[in-house]
């Protein structure tokens, strides 16, 4: 993957930018030993590493701002890291840039049970949101499946879902508020305690943008009553053309189940070994949970099961209690660590229309034999937001490389069907040199000139999200201007 060459003259300044961070941070909140940075020189997507030219540690909006503001002034590159989870190399650095971690940001500052917000700084887990709120019944609804790690600072810059977003939605739907501070160090304040704010939605397009635009330090949330009850049940198939099928057929009778979520025979057999979930033996699986009164699940159940039926499982049952419930979450959410016992592998993030399921899985498997590299499927099946797992072996030469050009050839399929590049892992530097695939040059030229506005010099998370070459004509462009 290529990068850019780091700017010497940033590098040979490295000094004079520590010791103005220094002056106004705390000594323990700016890192800049190369050891120490060694902790920041990749993300989730650990083939691509590079260590920063120094990392900070900012506890407030303020102080966020007086790091941009220097960085701003010194022609420094920034790039905001939330909790590192991203699986896109989002928040991976470059040699010449100051690595801005928003993790001491993670206070609760404000809850409104009345009009059903909280508050909070964007460092704070996704899943500790919830847990300020579950005591008076109330939830967070976006529930990505590294949220017990990843920070709402990051799934805002990747808009990101996860196994209920087929009824809640993602990010975007239960954001309703940001501050943020511009590259130039500028405080802003975006939407706020209240559903739509008036003019441009300038709100959502932050949502999404990656880091490119600012930092978001403080992020107004909407929270959601609890519902009454909540009940899974799995659905094991001999093959994956036929769960994706089913899944098509729930969709198109207009059932509206809170999650749907898919794994292949890999995934069960490594989900089942780490979490004891009562997985069946099979090709296929699928979890459908549904929630509100007792009446309502068994109604909404009913319905299900009978569609499922018509495509012969081989196993269809519900969770019995609360316990069996909980472990048949456990196996899903942990899917990914439990892959990564087995095997090196590289996760991709593609949506489809939900009828071309069965097609589009049809494909990766004849791909796979192509290559000649196992690919695992888990993913929310219900908004066609899929994440093939594709197998390599990291220590093997050209095996990255050969993973990479069948992780595109997915990705171009993806597209082809008529969906799009990315869910919800945002583009990064992954699928960065596939927006071609997906945009035509005047639709990145539209996206640039927005980035133009909000960074004129294009130093918040450079190098991700716009192909290399679009992008350093868009800035020649720039300088040419100026």
């Amino acid at each position: 993957m290529q990068m850019p060459t780091p700017d010497a003259r940033v590098l040979s300044r490295k000094a004079e930018i520590v010791d103005r961070l220094r002056g106004v941070l705390p000594a323990d909140a700016v890192i800049d030993d190369v050891a120490e940075t060694r902790a920041y020189e990749c993300d989730a997507l650990t083939a691509y590493k590079c260590p920063p030219l120094a990392a900070v540690l900012p506890a407030s909006t303020e102080e966020v701002a007086a790091v941009l503001k220097i960085c701003h002034e010194m022609d420094v590159p920034v790039v905001p890291r939330g909790s590192g989870t991203s699986l896109a190399g989002g928040a991976l650095p470059t040699a010449d840039c100051v690595i801005l971690g928003v993790s001491k940001l993670n206070e609760v500052l404000e809850t409104d049970y009345d009009n059903r917000f909280i508050r909070v700084q964007t460092g704070r887990t996704n899943l500790s949101v919830t847990g300020a709120v579950e005591e008076q019944d109330f939830f967070y609804a976006p529930d990505p499946s590294s949220q017990l790690a990843c920070a709402i600072s990051g799934n805002i810059a990747m808009n990101s879902g996860g196994a209920h977003c087929l009824k809640y939605g993602v990010t975007t739907n239960n954001l309703l508020g940001v501050t943020m501070v511009m590259m130039d160090g500028t405080v802003v304040e975006l939407g706020g305690a209240h559903l739509d704010a008036a003019g441009l939605d300038l709100l959502g397009v932050i949502c999404g943008s990656e880091g490119q635009l600012g930092v978001v330090t403080e992020a107004t949330l909407r929270i959601l009553r609890k519902p009454e009850g909540a009940r899974p049940v799995l659905m094991g198939f001999d093959a994956n053309e036929v769960a994706g099928a089913c899944v098509s057929d729930i969709i198109k009778a207009g059932v509206l189940p809170v999650a749907i979520e898919f794994m292949d025979r890999p995934c069960i057999r490594a989900c089942e070994a780490f979490a004891k979930a009562g997985y069946p033996d099979c090709e296929a699986l699928l979890i459908v949970e549904v929630e509100g009164s007792d009446e309502e699940i068994d109604h909404q159940l009913k319905l299900i099961m009978d569609i499922a039926r018509r495509h012969n499982p081989v196993e269809l049952r519900e969770a019995k209690d609360a316990d069996e419930a909980g472990r048949i979450w456990l196996g899903r959410k942990s899917a990914f660590g439990a892959m990564g016992q087995i095997n090196d592998y590289m996760c991709l993030d593609g949506t489809i229309p939900v009828s071309e399921l069965p097609r589009v899985l049809t494909r990766i498997g004849e791909m796979s034999k192509e290559y000649g590299l196992d690919v695992a499927n888990v993913f929310h099946a219900g908004d066609g937001n899929m994440h093939p797992l594709i197998l390599f072996d990291a220590n093997k030469p050209g095996d990255l490389e050969k993973c990479e050009e069948l992780g595109a050839d997915i990705l171009k399929l993806c597209v082809e069907v008529g969906g799009c590049l990315t869910g919800e892992h945002g583009v990064g530097i992954e699928k960065r040199d596939l927006m071609h695939v997906q945009y035509a040059p005047a639709d990145l030229e539209a996206q640039m000139a927005v980035k133009d506005v909000f960074d004129p010099n294009w130093l918040l998370n450079s190098a991700k999200v716009f192909p290399l070459d679009a992008s350093d004509a868009r800035r020649a462009l720039d300088v040419a201007a100026e």
